[in-house]
């Protein structure tokens, strides 16, 4: 069983607005999960935007030659770096069960 402090229990259901505090935590843990995610599949879209392509056509190109941009450019390698961190922990957000 993990403890708080009365000062973070008090808080955490005074924010949430629920007097038991496991359903706090979960409220509280739930409702960050989603915010992660929505965050991500902006970023996500922002990069299909600006490539006018999903991840995985992005990476194909990298990988065979045929995106319009170097491949090893800085900026290229930096946006793949980041897209597939954006994707990765958006397959992982999804995949947790609350």
């Amino acid at each position: 069983m993990i403890t708080v402090s009365p000062k973070l229990g008090e808080f955490l259901t005074k924010v949430t607005q629920t007097p038991d505090l496991e359903t706090a935590f979960w409220q509280v843990f739930n409702e960050y999960v989603a915010m992660k995610q929505a965050a991500l599949r902006e970023a996500n879209k922002e990069y299909e935007r600006k490539w006018g392509m999903t991840f995985d056509e992005f990476a194909r190109q990298s990988k065979d030659g045929t995106l319009k941009e170097d491949a090893y450019s800085w900026n290229v390698e930096q946006d793949f770096w980041g897209w597939e961190q954006t994707v990765t922990l958006l397959n992982h957000y999804g995949s947790l069960a609350v």
